[in-house]
């Protein structure tokens, strides 16, 4: 083993350079093995974008937010988007010139850092014959075969104090005030980041609202005095009957809008002002958390370890507080959500939270 390949696909998250930095560290101190780094995702790798990694430039960004390779969830090397001489986009299966790059650089291994969509490209490769191992980092957290990815608790430190800064004017002007955090299809940020910000109101994807219970707790807290209330809403939730909102940006669909939506209906159906806020790609950036640095670490000298033993086709994971691995199939078989029985969703209930139900 003599040069592994690196890229970080998808949306960005704190603990990413975190994550870099492990693998050319653990590579190059470790094993003596030299890494090269391809920028923005795939497109890189189709692309021939590619650089080697120093361990000078790795220097400094344990702390730093983003990616220094870059990221892009929208360049799928077998359905490559090719602006053609008419100005028309078409899409090419460039899967084969990604092969190319890798064998001009001499990539023996190639390191896939990434959620559920990028983890699945690098699956893809593997079936074409290249040693792939993936690192998860969402902050959705909703990849089944880890008990936690990195980017997800700094997602949440976030929205926490996001949260306890919306509390204080809520308080101050008597309202209802709607905080819409990430998740896409999964409630762990809302659930995790409005237990901690005292929501009183957490919808999840998990768990379809009424609106009639959303509206009695805050009648209830009414009647004991509190002028206002806090609602912490996962841009995947949606009503009873009901299905998820969508905006359209560039013909695109995404999640997101949720918030506004149960805002208006809240001050239309009460005597009570409501505001909505959309934390969006808050939840991102910014400094990684300790936790998300450790883990991120972690992840990446397993990574190296792995492919140091010859292993390959697998996606590194924490499970029972250890830094293991699976296979890279595993990795991405099942969505991880929110059971609605747990044991965080019991104990929020029992300390008066609603779940709008």
């Amino acid at each position: 083993m003599r040069r592994i390949g690196i890229l970080t696909g998808g949306g960005d998250c704190p603990g990413l350079n975190a994550v870099i930095r492990a693998v050319a560290k653990g590579a190059l101190l470790g094993h003596g093995i030299e890494v090269v780094g391809f920028n923005n995702g795939f497109k890189g790798l189709v692309e021939n974008d590619a650089w080697l990694i120093t361990e000078e430039a790795v220097s400094g960004i344990l702390h730093r937010g983003g990616t220094i390779l870059g990221t892009t969830n929208r360049d799928n090397p077998f359905k490559f988007a090719v602006t053609g001489a008419d100005g028309q986009v078409r899409y090419e299966d460039r899967s084969r010139q990604a092969l190319e790059h890798l064998e001009k650089w001499r990539v023996d291994c190639l390191v896939v850092v990434g959620g559920d969509g990028s983890l699945a490209l690098g699956h893809r490769f593997a079936g074409l014959g290249v040693p792939v191992v993936g690192i998860p980092k969402t902050i959705d957290n909703d990849l089944s075969a880890t008990d936690v990815t990195f980017g997800f608790d700094s997602a949440v430190a976030t929205a926490t104090d996001a949260i306890d800064k919306i509390h204080t004017t809520a308080e101050s002007h008597h309202r209802v005030m709607v905080v819409e955090v990430m998740g896409r299809h999964a409630g762990w940020i809302a659930l995790q980041a409005g237990m901690a910000g005292g929501g009183d109101i957490i919808l999840i994807p998990e768990i379809p609202f009424s609106y009639d219970a959303v509206l009695a707790k805050i009648e209830e807290r009414r009647s004991r005095g509190k002028k206002f209330s806090i609602v912490v809403v996962a841009e995947g939730a949606f009503p009873q009957g009901g299905e998820p909102v969508y905006q359209s940006v560039a013909g695109t669909r995404r999640l997101g809008g949720i918030g506004q939506v149960v805002a208006t209906e809240i001050e239309r159906r009460s005597a009570m002002e409501s505001r909505a806020t959309v934390l969006g790609h808050l939840q991102r950036g910014g400094t990684p958390t300790p936790f998300d640095r450790v883990l991120a670490t972690r992840f990446g000298v397993k990574a190296v370890e792995l492919i140091a033993s010859g292993r390959a086709g697998e996606m590194v994971c924490l499970q029972g507080g250890v830094v293991k691995s699976v296979p890279l199939s595993e990795g991405i078989a099942e969505l991880k959500r929110v059971d609605p029985q747990s044991e965080q969703v019991r104990a929020a209930l029992a300390v008066g939270t609603s779940f709008g139900r």
